[in-house]
Order: C-alpha cells, then structure tokens, then sequence
C-alpha cells in the first residue's frame, strides 16, 4: 500500500482516480488545487505524487518543481488530456515529455485505462521502496 496524492483540477477525473486507487488498497489524498498539494506534502511525507499538466494558477510544470524540492526523491505521475496537433506535423508540443524533462517519473495521456494507472503507480511505488531501503528519502520540513 502506497501514500498517494494526486492533484487535479477536474473533479471528475479526481474523484475517479482517487476511487480506483483507494480500491487497489492506496491510502489517497486528492486535492484540487497544485498550492494545496504542496501544503500536504510539506505537512507530511507521500510515497507518490500524481498530477495534472494543465491546471488553473500554479500548473503541473510549476508543482512538479515545488515537489521536488520538498521531496527530491518521491516519484512524480504527470498526466494530461491536452493533445496539441499541428496541422503540419511539425513544432507540435510534447507536453508529457516537458513534464519529464522537469522529472515526472512517469506520464499518462488522459483518458487512460485504469491498468495503465494502477501499473504506472505499482512501478513508482517500487521505485520509491527502493529508494527508502538505501535511505534515500529525504523530506523538507
């Protein structure tokens, strides 16, 4: 079972994530707002971060950046729905793969399965035990 905090600010998408995580055995906080996540995870450490690209206020790029210095090792799910397509082919954003250049640990194109997530976290959570059991961890207080 991992601590999982997930931001988002579409409530559906929130909610649904945060059911499917909490039914595969996560002890979850889902928040709707990138501040508030980062006020949970400088409350209180999380074994995984998910979070939205494209949020009103602070973006996903913005809190990926936040997360990391409060907890440079928890790993970092960036999701979105936002497909750019250039009529061209050319010069279209990669979106998912900024939030990696950032350090999402994994990405997730919007809609996804729920195996896809529940994988995606599985490998984090990995991962993340890893990094405690060599004493990795680390957590801004």
């Amino acid at each position: 079972m991992a601590r999982i905090l997930i931001v988002d600010d579409d409530t559906l998408v929130l909610a649904s994530v945060q059911m499917l995580l909490i039914h595969a055995g996560h002890e979850v906080l889902a928040v709707d707002q990138a501040g508030k996540a980062i006020l949970a995870l400088e409350r209180e450490p999380y074994d995984l971060v998910i979070v939205d690209v494209f949020m009103p206020g602070m973006d996903g790029y913005q809190a990926i950046k936040e997360f990391q210095r409060i907890d440079p090792g928890v790993p970092i799910i960036a999701m979105s729905g936002v497909m750019f397509r250039d009529s061209s082919k050319r010069h279209a954003p990669d979106f998912l793969g900024m939030a990696g250049k950032l350090g999402a640990t994994r990405t997730l194109n919007k809609p996804f399965k729920p195996a896809e997530l529940i994988e995606a976290v599985q490998a984090c959570s990995k991962a993340r035990a890893q990094q405690c059991g060599a004493g990795a961890r680390r957590v801004a207080g």
